[in-house]
């Protein structure tokens, strides 16, 4: 997968990209990060990327000039190669919520654009020209999508196949298909006790169903505690019925 991310400021990505597992899936060739300043595209003289917004108000718009030219750099393909067949998506706080169902749905692509908005936000006719969706990461505002980016980014990079070194990693976390949409079980590990706490006897037996058992009914508990809404099914795909 490659995942293209355009923003007006680039350098806040290396250290996050570069790092830990997303690192290791792009020196193994199972995803490619390409990060696109948008403000080169700017066709003003000093490469302004925002603006006053019409009708008033506090802030600065980004523009749509630079937005579109750097999209369609971002998707051009070369003689000879398919077209472009991802998503292009804006990272915005009005946009439906992130979701394990909707992170595996973008790691079907092949190729993901990513676009960060800043200031107030995006002229609405960059949207329209070439954006496909808008997701956001939680109900609160950030300074930019470039934080959001990340999220998205790390979190269907995960998803692709040899990413994390072994498949079972991905499955029985919270929200996975595996756990019935839940959120997940406790884990331990050694020592047996740590400072009077003592690992669940259960998971000493060896006993694979009661283990199994257990644990299905502590991610039960833990989601009518913390997450009570996601037993009518909603995003994770879940009825207690």
């Amino acid at each position: 997968m490659q995942i293209t991310i355009l923003t007006l400021f680039p350098d806040m990505f290396p250290p996050a990209m570069n790092a830990s597992i997303l690192g290791r899936a792009q020196q193994s060739g199972r995803l490619t990060v390409r990060v696109v300043d948008i403000r080169p595209f700017s066709d003003r003289k000093h490469k302004n990327t925002d603006d006053a917004p019409f009708g008033g108000g506090a802030g600065m718009v980004m523009t749509a000039q630079p937005i579109v030219d750097a999209m369609a750099f971002a998707t051009a393909r070369q003689d000879g190669e398919l077209p472009f067949e991802g998503r292009r998506i804006y990272l915005s706080p009005r946009g439906k919520t992130l979701t394990q169902c909707k992170a595996q749905e973008l790691a079907a692509f092949p190729e993901l654009v990513l676009l960060c908005g800043h200031y107030e936000g995006v002229d609405q006719r960059a949207i329209d020209l070439c954006v496909d969706e808008e997701l956001s990461i939680g109900d609160y505002v950030l300074t930019g999508g470039e934080l959001p980016a990340m999220v998205l980014a790390d979190c269907v990079a995960r998803l692709l196949p040899g990413v994390l070194g072994c498949e079972e990693s991905a499955r029985g976390e919270s929200f996975s298909p595996e756990l019935g949409g839940l959120l997940e079980y406790p884990h331990y590990t050694r020592p047996r006790v740590f400072r009077g706490l003592e690992v669940p006897e259960v998971l000493l037996g060896g006993n694979h169903a009661e283990i199994e058992a257990w644990r299905l009914e502590q991610s039960r508990r833990i989601t009518m505690a913390r997450r009570p809404e996601l037993f009518t099914g909603g995003d994770v795909g879940w009825n207690m019925d």
